[in-house]
């Protein structure tokens, strides 16, 4: 079997975020980047299966040069090989096409992404190229089982839970839940040592066009001062709950 994970190179949750150009680009200055957590994920998984099953597993990322320690980081925690598409990912279509190129090339059985990665929060990519390809799609897994060419997925629905049957070659799109946490892995010196020797392939991006630009960016509002109020003074309690709170 042949997996292929992407891979989305984020800031990490911690970082403090700023924007550069009138609020129109994000600020990459002093921003610690990781593996997208949902795709950090979907890769403990695809391990798995490579321990397990013998599946071959590679990583794949649309960005430039500062994102291979990212690629790198994934060959440590085990992955065989590792694609770079030379491109800046300026929107969920163009990743779309690109990653649809290396599938249609490559020959892949499951196709494992995280459900969105957690610097947009698009949650547009797999289904993208799922369309694109024609394969089965499954969101939101939680769960997931390979046995030949069948699969069985668990998957979250609006209320619960839902076991979805199918058939290779699949997407889909993984996040918190298809590994436990404890699970997920931590490259040790002689994963990190291995994956200086592995295979890291850049290829040029194919011509797709960016179906949407973004504008401008704003930080959430700070947050309101905190009002302490007298535990004798239940009228002005009331008065703030009411007109300024507005939950009374």
């Amino acid at each position: 079997m042949k997996i292929l994970v992407c891979i989305s190179h984020v800031p990490d949750t911690t970082s403090k975020i700023n924007f550069t150009n009138s609020d129109s680009e994000f600020d990459t200055n002093g921003v610690q980047f990781v593996i997208n957590p949902n795709d950090e994920f979907g890769l403990t998984r695809a391990i798995w299966f490579q321990e397990q099953q013998g599946a071959n597993v590679t990583v794949v990322n649309v960005g430039g040069p500062e994102t291979e320690p990212t690629l790198r980081k994934a060959l440590a925690i085990g992955a065989n090989e590792a694609i770079r598409i030379n491109a800046n990912p300026t929107d969920g279509f163009f990743v779309a096409k690109q990653l649809t190129e290396v599938i249609k090339n490559g020959g892949y059985d499951l196709i494992i992404a995280g459900k969105e990665s957690l610097d947009y929060n698009g949650g547009m990519v797999p289904g993208m190229v799922a369309g694109l390809l024609g394969y089965n799609f499954l969101n939101s897994c939680v769960s997931l089982t390979i046995d030949g060419n069948s699969a069985t997925a668990l998957r979250e629905i609006d209320g619960g839970k839902e076991t979805v049957s199918t058939s290779l070659p699949l997407i889909i799109g993984g996040q918190k839940g298809l590994v436990e946490e404890k699970d997920l892995r931590i490259p040790n010196m002689r994963g990190i040592m291995t994956a200086r020797t592995k295979v890291l392939t850049i290829i040029e991006p194919v011509a797709a066009s960016s179906e949407t630009k973004a504008i401008k960016f704003e930080k959430p509002a700070p947050r309101s001062a905190v009002k302490l109020v007298s535990a004798d003074n239940l009228d002005e309690l009331i008065s703030l709950l009411h007109n300024e709170a507005k939950v009374i």
